[in-house]
């Protein structure tokens, strides 16, 4: 009757062979799973701010643009609280001063003070990006994934009118459809969101295309289920990476976007606070006078567009499995 035993001992993975009435006990190779087993329950056992701290050393400019992020939210959450004046009250004995202690940032040509007005600004800036970059992405989301399932003369037709969208310069279209509707903050939102949908839609089909020819998709057609049923269950969810992506990136776009609207008197209009609308007020025509009334919005717009973009990239890098990998 004979035996064969396996185990673990140290870092050497060992087997005896028990022929009657002797046992031989053979040392195959020195291995290094005992050691890989310590690293993976140390990494389980990792708290929150372990893994915080790997990622700011591997991706550092993303997480200063995460930083950047987040303190641009909790400015315009908390905008009543850290500032007492009124961002929209009009003070002509205040008009024109310069930074002080009651004004940390001075005042404009209507006596309003410019950090409020910052604050209550990101605010506007947040809304109109985040919601014309969510709903943009999420439209081509599925005007992406249905082309490429469908193919056919759906997905030929979609793709010449991507192209003829894709061919005119985002702020020409935004500028197109905030004329054709008037500007109000609703317009901008829609006129940036339609120029992003054929983006997200180009790269969203892309990845999609490959999943179409995928083992389970065709087991999913094979019992039956309907097209949006396999869309939706087993499409989108392998394409959330790309679609992710595309999000963060078009936050930044679509700050810019809203800023040079207003400025151009096509965006939000007053007393709204807007940074684009700050900048028209009175940029040029106070530029020497009273130079922080166009430093400070400048400011507060580049480090928004700069935040979201290097977030966007650092998202890019840990969801890309090619640049992963790399």
């Amino acid at each position: 009757m004979s035996a064969i035993c396996l185990s673990v001992e140290d870092t050497a993975l060992v087997f005896s062979v028990s022929l009657s009435p002797t046992t031989r006990v053979f040392k195959v190779a020195d291995t290094d799973y005992a050691h890989e087993a310590d690293l993976e329950e140390l990494r389980e056992r990792q708290g929150v701010w372990e893994k915080a701290r790997y990622l700011v050393r591997k991706q550092p400019i993303g997480a200063f643009g995460l930083f950047l992020v987040i303190t641009i939210v909790l400015m315009g959450v908390f905008a009543p609280a850290i500032s007492s004046h009124d961002p929209i009250r009009v003070a002509f004995q205040d008009m024109l001063l310069p930074p002080d202690s009651q004004f940390v940032l001075g005042t404009d040509q209507f006596g309003r003070d410019i950090f409020t007005r910052l604050l209550y600004g990101a605010r506007t800036a947040l809304f109109v990006g985040c919601t014309a970059a969510f709903v943009g992405s999420t439209a081509g989301l599925v005007l992406g994934v249905t082309s490429a399932y469908l193919g056919g003369t759906f997905d030929l037709i979609f793709q010449r009118i991507t192209d003829v969208m894709q061919a005119f310069p985002l702020i020409i279209m935004a500028l197109a459809i905030v004329s054709i509707f008037g500007p109000s903050m609703v317009n901008v939102i829609i006129a940036i969101t339609i120029p992003f949908i054929p983006d997200c839609a180009r790269v969203v089909r892309s990845s999609a295309l490959s999943l179409r020819q995928m083992p389970y998709v065709d087991a999913a057609r094979a019992n039956g289920f309907s097209a949006a049923r396999i869309i939706l269950r087993h499409i989108v969810p392998n394409v959330m990476a790309p679609y992710l992506i595309m999000i963060t990136t078009f936050v930044g776009h679509a700050i810019l976007l809203e800023a040079s609207l207003s400025y151009l008197g096509l965006g939000v209009q007053e007393p709204t606070p807007a940074w684009g609308l700050m900048l028209q007020g009175g940029a040029e025509e106070y530029a020497e006078s009273a130079p922080w009334l166009a430093i400070w919005p400048g400011v507060a717009i580049s480090l928004a567009v700069f935040g979201f973009n290097m977030f966007g990239d650092a998202v890019r890098d840990v969801l890309d499995p090619k640049l992963r990998t790399e």
